[in-house]
C-alpha cells in the first residue's frame, strides 16, 4: 500500500467503525469494505497503535479506540458549537438561576467549553477548560449513557480509572453501567454531591448528525440532602426540562439527530 491509499483505506475503516452501533469484527468491516483480510488487519494494527482503534480479545472485535474520542471533542471545542451554544445557555441561566454549563468528552474525562453564570453566582470549583473524570459529573454520564457498552467499558477498563472526589459516586463498570442505565430511562443525568459536597447537577446530551452524543448541557444548583450520608434520590424534573429544551435546541442547529428512544 502507497501512503495515500493506506490513508484512505485507515478512515474508511474509521468512518464504518464510527457508524455501527458496537464493535465490529475484522471479517466483517473486511466484507464491507471491499478489502482483503490481511490489508485490513494490517490497518486496524496501525490505527490500534495509535490508539484510534481499541480490540476486544474476548469479543474478537474493534471499536472506536479514545483517541477517536478526542479528536471529536476537539472539534468540538472549534468556535461554531461554542457559539451557538453561548446565548441558549444565557437564556437558560436567565430563566432557571443557576449555573449553565457546557461540556465535552475528553477520553473518560469531561471538559467544561462554556459556564455561564447568574447575576448571584453560586461557588464552583469547576470552570472552562477543568477536567474531572467523566462517570462523576451529571454531563459526562449524560453522554456516556448513550455510548455503545463496549466503547465504555474501553473508557473504564479497570478500578483505576474509578477516581472519586466525595464519597459518592460509581466504584467500578457494574456500578456506572447502572447508574447509566437509570439515567437513560429517565431521560437525564443527575449528580447529588458527587463532584462537590452540597452541590448538584441535571444534564441532558447534545447529539451529532448520527444519533451519537457529542457535548452536554448541565445546570448546577446548591442541595444538601436530609442524610448527608445517603443520596436522597430527587432528580429535579422541572429543571430538567429546561435543560432538555436547550440541549435539544443545539442539536437541531448543529444538524444533529435524536436517537429513537
Amino acid at each position: 500500500m502507497t501512503d495515500v491509499p493506506a490513508l484512505r483505506r485507515g478512515l474508511a475503516v474509521l468512518d464504518a467503525l464510527a457508524r455501527r452501533a458496537g464493535p465490529a469484527s475484522a471479517a466483517a468491516l473486511a466484507r464491507e469494505l471491499d478489502l482483503p483480510r490481511s490489508t485490513t488487519y494490517h490497518l486496524l494494527a496501525e490505527l490500534e497503535a495509535a490508539g484510534f482503534v481499541a480490540h476486544l480479545p474476548a469479543e474478537r472485535r474493534y471499536g472506536l479506540g479514545i483517541a477517536a474520542f478526542e479528536l471529536g471533542s476537539a472539534y468540538l471545542r472549534h468556535d461554531p458549537l461554542e457559539r451557538l451554544a453561548g446565548p441558549l445557555l444565557r437564556e437558560l441561566v436567565d430563566e432557571v438561576g443557576h449555573t449553565a454549563q457546557l461540556g465535552v468528552l475528553h477520553g473518560n474525562e469531561l471538559v467544561y467549553l462554556l459556564k455561564e453564570r447568574p447575576a448571584l453566582p453560586e461557588t464552583l470549583v469547576t470552570d472552562v477548560g477543568v477536567r474531572i473524570p467523566a462517570h462523576l459529573p451529571a454531563s459526562g454520564r449524560a453522554m456516556l449513557a448513550y455510548l455503545p457498552a463496549a466503547h465504555v467499558r474501553a473508557l473504564f477498563p479497570d478500578a483505576a480509572a474509578f477516581v472519586r472526589r466525595t464519597d459518592r459516586g460509581p466504584r467500578n463498570l457494574a456500578e456506572l453501567r447502572r447508574v447509566l442505565a437509570t439515567g437513560r430511562r429517565r431521560g437525564w443525568a443527575v449528580e447529588d454531591g458527587f463532584v462537590t459536597a452540597g452541590f448538584a447537577s441535571v444534564a441532558y446530551p447534545v447529539f451529532d448528525h448520527g444519533c451519537r452524543p457529542m457535548a452536554a448541557v448541565s445546570v448546577t444548583l446548591r442541595h444538601h440532602c436530609p442524610d448527608e450520608a445517603a443520596v436522597c434520590g430527587q432528580d429535579w424534573p422541572e429543571l430538567a426540562r429546561c435543560v432538555r429544551v436547550v440541549a435539544r435546541d443545539l442539536t437541531t442547529r448543529i444538524g444533529g439527530q435524536f436517537p429513537v428512544v
